[in-house]
């Protein structure tokens, strides 16, 4: 935009706000959008600027160069919403690139009609892709049950658990998928009491796959606990018999 256009632009703006347009204006106007072409789009700007009201109802509307850029730049990317390049079998990067760009300038001016409909994905998967998926574990001929009184199949259960302790539930205290294990006891606050820090063991060797513990390999687990305690008990009340230590004074006087 040059200085004569840049007065052309402000007189258009002098009809909305009166403001008086001067050639030190229509400089300053020109160097700002020196990229910006006085076109039909940065007249919509000032149209679509004039036509918003303003937040605060007794400021002065007073348009500026950037908004001239903002507004003229947004009416130009709502005609590119729906558009899609369609790419010509064997061409060069730089043919495509150069056709995009012409497309898309195009468009973007108004000189071809935007593209009234969103594209749409059209086809199935190819058999390929369909054989990717059957590799890994995927049944593509499954069906939905018509209504949730319908059993569920177990693998479809499977498919969704969570990986670690907390995809399955505890065998200790009972606490569902997805949820931490619960320390004995509760409260009226915590009902099902406190949650642990750490799964329970029982739920790390299940989510870890080795097999549950037998009734005596559980006995001695326990005995080993009630061991261990029955140590740490025993180290406290031998620390607590410690007599304090007496001061003994020494004999006649000190040199």
């Amino acid at each position: 935009m040059n200085e004569k256009e840049a007065a052309q632009l402000l007189g258009y703006c002098a009809a909305f706000d009166n403001r008086k347009p001067s050639q030190a204006a229509a400089v300053a106007w020109s160097s700002a959008l020196q990229d910006v072409p006085l076109d039909a789009d940065a007249r919509a700007a000032v149209d679509a600027y004039y036509t918003t009201a303003p937040k605060d109802p007794d400021a002065k509307l007073w348009i500026l160069p950037h908004n001239v850029r903002t507004l003229r730049s947004k009416i130009r990317s709502r005609r590119l919403e729906n558009f899609q390049y369609e790419p010509i079998e064997g061409e060069s990067t730089a043919e495509y690139l150069t056709r995009y760009r012409g497309q898309v300038q195009a468009i973007a001016s108004g000189r071809y009609a935007a593209p009234t409909n969103r594209p749409a994905l059209e086809g199935g998967p190819t058999p390929q892709f369909m054989s990717e998926l059957e590799a890994r574990g995927w049944g593509g001929t499954r069906t939905v049950p018509d209504s949730d009184d319908e059993p569920v199949q177990a693998e479809l259960i499977d498919s969704v658990r969570r990986s670690g302790p907390l995809g399955l539930v505890c065998p200790t205290c009972q606490a569902a998928i997805g949820h931490p294990c619960k320390k004995p006891g509760g409260s009226e606050k915590q009902p099902m009491g406190k949650s642990r820090l750490k799964p329970h063991t029982a739920r790390l060797r299940a989510a870890s796959g080795r097999n549950e513990q037998t009734p005596e390999q559980r006995a001695a687990e326990e005995q080993r606990i009630h061991a261990m305690a029955a140590r740490h008990l025993a180290r406290q009340e031998a620390e607590a018999d410690i007599p304090d230590a007496e001061i003994v004074e020494p004999e006649g006087d000190v040199a």
